[in-house]
């Protein structure tokens, strides 16, 4: 009857993870084997690693990819704002290996401020600023520089 009582108390201690024999049985009943462990067979389990190695080449391919665009636009950005370049940004695309342009989005975005570029540029973006501008504002600026000017003369010349 104690043995009995023994062996119950003993599994319900072992339960609660109070003692001590259950790490034995656990460090036991784990396979060693990686293929086993996941419950799949040794070609499976071969063949799960291939896809997991080129799912993430594919992943850093496609990052690369991305960075080397991004690095196109800076260059673009360095090249319209006349800005020094930066040989980090080469260098990404040049490690991208592909012809590198830039996205879709960007290329329009591009595109349409060369559009607006060459609007403002144009006769008649000037014309639109002459609209703008504060002719009253202007008109005072040349009377005062005429007037220093005239100072300027007088003080110089003794005829006048």
């Amino acid at each position: 009857m104690a043995f009995l009582m023994k062996s119950m108390l003993s599994n319900q201690v072992k339960n609660l993870g109070l003692g001590g024999g259950g790490e034995e049985n656990k460090e036991e009943s784990t396979p060693s084997d990686p293929a086993a462990a996941a419950g799949m067979t040794r070609e499976e389990y071969e063949e799960y690693q291939k896809q997991m190695v080129e799912e993430k080449m594919e992943r850093d391919a496609a990052f690369a990819q991305k960075k080397a665009e991004r690095a196109c636009l800076r260059v673009h950005l360095r090249e319209k704002y006349r800005l020094p370049k930066s040989e980090l940004d080469e260098n990404q695309i040049q490690m991208a290996g592909d012809d590198v342009g830039l996205p879709e989005d960007l290329a329009k975005m591009v595109a349409e401020d060369q559009v607006e570029e060459e609007d403002k540029d144009s006769i008649l973006g000037q014309l639109q600023n002459i609209q703008n501008m504060d002719m009253d504002a202007i008109k005072e600026k040349a009377q005062a520089t005429f007037t220093e000017m005239k100072q300027a003369a007088e003080q110089k010349c003794s005829v006048m």
